[in-house]
């Protein structure tokens, strides 16, 4: 239900009240992740692509942009606090999974302002990442444990812990709605955990840059929050 209402019903507003103010060109930050929609969040963003791209079809003065990002940065330093204090890094599989070129908030904000002024990128799907390779789980923890100076230390989980974990919540989401939306948040803890997230290279940021900065600085102000897997915020009574 969340998924509607951000992803689809408060973006589709949004484009109302900027039709309703003569605007005549919409920037959409979508995810690159809706090629294969198996999640709920997935298909509302696609809801709302088709919405932008009918608009322009029914205007030909109006434009779109949509930008599909593979992943931020900060997505991939869940766990570089966990190492700098000492534990080991946890996979999912083999480690080889879910490979992934992520940019920068920065980078991602530079190509976004372009699409404003660059005629070839309007009325376009823009599949984006950041600068290098992709990379696998494995290889981003070589890279914390290189900046940190310690020896690698692996703890290896199951993609089938998933699948046991989605079965129970979906069992008990039939008798209790109240399971349905953990029972979700698994799904996309397995998505993340086995899908690949490869876009065309841009910008100049690189993950070894952020993976540094994070450990002498931390996550001050890129915080996931409820997305965190590994470092979920633990809710406080009032």
């Amino acid at each position: 239900a969340d998924s509607n209402w951000i992803d689809f019903q408060a973006t589709l507003n949004t484009l109302r009240a900027g039709r309703e103010a003569g605007a005549s060109h919409f920037v959409l930050l979508s995810a690159i992740c809706v090629q294969k929609p198996l999640l709920e969040f997935q298909r509302a963003k696609l809801r709302f692509e088709a919405e932008l791209q009918r608009e322009a079809e029914n205007d030909p003065a109006f434009s779109y942009s949509i930008v599909r990002p593979t992943a931020f940065f900060k997505s991939l330093a869940g766990q570089v606090t966990r190492l700098k204090n000492g534990s080991k890094y946890i996979y999912f599989g083999d480690g080889e999974l879910c490979k992934c070129n992520a940019i920068s908030e920065a980078d991602l904000a530079r190509f976004m302002a372009l699409c404003v002024v660059d005629g070839d990128k309007r009325n376009a799907i823009l599949p984006i990442g950041g600068p290098g390779e992709p990379v696998t789980p494995k290889q981003q923890a070589e890279l914390t444990f290189k900046l940190l100076g310690r020896e690698p230390a692996y703890s290896s989980a199951p993609i089938a812990l998933f699948d046991g974990i989605i079965g129970i919540l979906d069992a008990i989401g039939r008798v209790l709605p109240a399971a349905r939306e953990p029972a979700e948040f698994a799904r996309i803890g397995k998505y993340y955990a086995t899908e690949d997230m490869v876009g065309p290279s841009f910008g100049s940021d690189t993950l070894e840059q952020f993976f540094q900065n994070v450990i002498e600085n931390g996550l001050e102000g890129q915080e996931l929050g409820e997305a965190s897997i590994f470092d979920r915020p633990s809710s406080k009574s009032s």
